[in-house]
C-alpha cells in the first residue's frame, strides 16, 4: 500500500530535503511549513505524522494535543533542536511514538519512519503471506479473521467481521442495505433491512476511527483511506 505522510518543518530547506528523501521511498508526502497549516489538514488524517516542536505560529505540543483528540491511534515522530531529554520525555507522554533530535541525518529519519510504519500497519501474517488489509489505523488478518489496533485486537462477532471486511474491499463504493443484507445474510434471509442497520451501528461503536458513511434512503459508504 501507498502511505501517506504529513511532515510539519518551518525549516524550508530541511522541508524540501526531508520531503525528496521520504518520497524516494515511495511514500506520498506533504509538507507543511507553519502549525495552522498542519492543523487545516488534521480532519484528514494520515498514516503518520512527523512533527517539529518548535514552529513559527502554534507550538507543536499544543499541535500533537489537536492531531491525538481528532486520531488517537495515528502514529506521530517528534523532531526537535531543543532540550532532547526534556522534549523526548515530554513528547513521549503526550503520545508520539518516536522522537529525533537535530541535527540528524536524513537517512536517519527515513529509517525510523519505515520501522514505524511496519510496526504499526504490517502484522506478523504480511510476512507469512496471509491476506492482510489495512484501514488506518486498523489492520485486518483475513485468514485469521482477527482486526487488530496497534498491538490490541478488536473482538468482532462473525458477522461484524464479514461486515467489515465487505466494507474493505469496496471502499469509495456506495453498497445498499439489499447489497449488505444479501452478502452478510444471504439471499434467503426475509427479514428487515433494520438488522443492517444494527450491524453497522455495532461495527463503528467497536471501530470508532473507520470513516462510515450513511446515504439516507440507500444504504453505507467507507470512506477511503
Amino acid at each position: 500500500m501507498t502511505f501517506r505522510i504529513y511532515l510539519v518543518e518551518d525549516d524550508e530547506n530541511l522541508n524540501s530535503v526531508l520531503t525528496t528523501y521520504l518520497q524516494r521511498e515511495g511514500w506520498q508526502v506533504f509538507p507543511f511549513l507553519t502549525g495552522e497549516a498542519a492543523r487545516q489538514a488534521i480532519s484528514d488524517p494520515p498514516h503518520l505524522w512527523i512533527l517539529d516542536i518548535m514552529l513559527p505560529d502554534i507550538d507543536g505540543y499544543h499541535l500533537i494535543k489537536e492531531i491525538k483528540a481528532f486520531s488517537p491511534h495515528v502514529p506521530i515522530i517528534f523532531i526537535s533542536a531543543r532540550d532532547a531529554d526534556i522534549d523526548r520525555v515530554v513528547g513521549l507522554e503526550m503520545g508520539s511514538d518516536d522522537y529525533l533530535p537535530k541535527p540528524f541525518l536524513p537517512r536517519e529519519l527515513v529509517i525510523r519512519t519505515r520501522k514505524l510504519l511496519e510496526r504499526v500497519y504490517m502484522p506478523p501474517g504480511k510476512q507469512t503471506g496471509n491476506p492482510v488489509l489495512t484501514i488506518p489505523p486498523y489492520y485486518i488478518d483475513e485468514a485469521s479473521r482477527t482486526v487488530k489496533l496497534g498491538e490490541e485486537i478488536v473482538e468482532l462477532t462473525s458477522k461484524e467481521f464479514a461486515l467489515l471486511l465487505f466494507f474493505a474491499k469496496n471502499q469509495g463504493q456506495a453498497l445498499s442495505r439489499e447489497q449488505i443484507l444479501d452478502h452478510i445474510w444471504g439471499a434467503d434471509y426475509f427479514g428487515t433491512e433494520r438488522v443492517v442497520d444494527d450491524l453497522v451501528r455495532r461495527l463503528r461503536k467497536k471501530m470508532p476511527e473507520l470513516r462510515i458513511e450513511t446515504i439516507y434512503g440507500y444504504g453505507y459508504r467507507m470512506v477511503r483511506s
